[in-house]
């Protein structure tokens, strides 16, 4: 994804919501998948499970190149887009050369929302709406739908936290 406008990588000022704030009281409290590599992430569902390597764009300088100007992505792979805080987000295709599936989460990694095919180099927002959430992860247009992922499915990553048990690493 491309440079967008200021609501498009985590520069909102969205406020966060008390279940997000809740999120990070247990993240401190050790609900982490702490020792878990920060370049892998798990989706679990009805479907099974798949696992992505994943690039963590977690700063404004990595959400704003995002996978502008990459011409193929391989299967397995993703780019994870990470904040600090829950908020609405935004995104555009801006010199994005490739279709792409984005999974928006919340805190606890649960998905709230996808969007399929997401068309290369169109500069039309792309929302979850008004839900605040913590994450996206872009991955390889239509497979998301391929492989089963639906909403309410979780995908697991040392960032997010559990609303039960500690991650455990696969």
């Amino acid at each position: 994804m491309g440079n967008g406008t200021i609501g498009r990588r985590g520069t909102l000022a969205g406020v966060a919501a008390l279940v997000g704030l809740g999120a990070f009281a247990h993240r401190a409290a050790g609900q982490t998948a702490a020792g878990c590599p920060a370049d892998r992430v798990t989706i679990d569902g009805a479907f099974g499970k798949a696992v992505f390597t994943v690039d963590v764009a977690d700063d404004d300088a990595s959400r704003a190149q995002g996978l502008m100007h990459v011409e193929r992505l391989p299967m397995s792979r993703g780019m994870l887009f990470v904040y600090d805080r829950p908020q609405r987000m935004s995104f555009w295709m801006r010199n994005t050369l490739i279709e792409l599936d984005m999974i928006f989460v919340d805190a606890f990694g649960e998905i709230r929302h996808i969007h399929h095919r997401a068309q290369p180099l169109d500069e039309t927002p792309i929302s979850p709406g008004d839900m605040l959430l913590t994450g996206a992860l872009e991955i390889n247009g239509g497979l998301a739908a391929r492989l089963g992922v639906q909403v309410g499915d979780v995908l697991r990553h040392p960032r997010f936290v559990s609303r039960t048990e500690p991650w455990v690493c696969d």
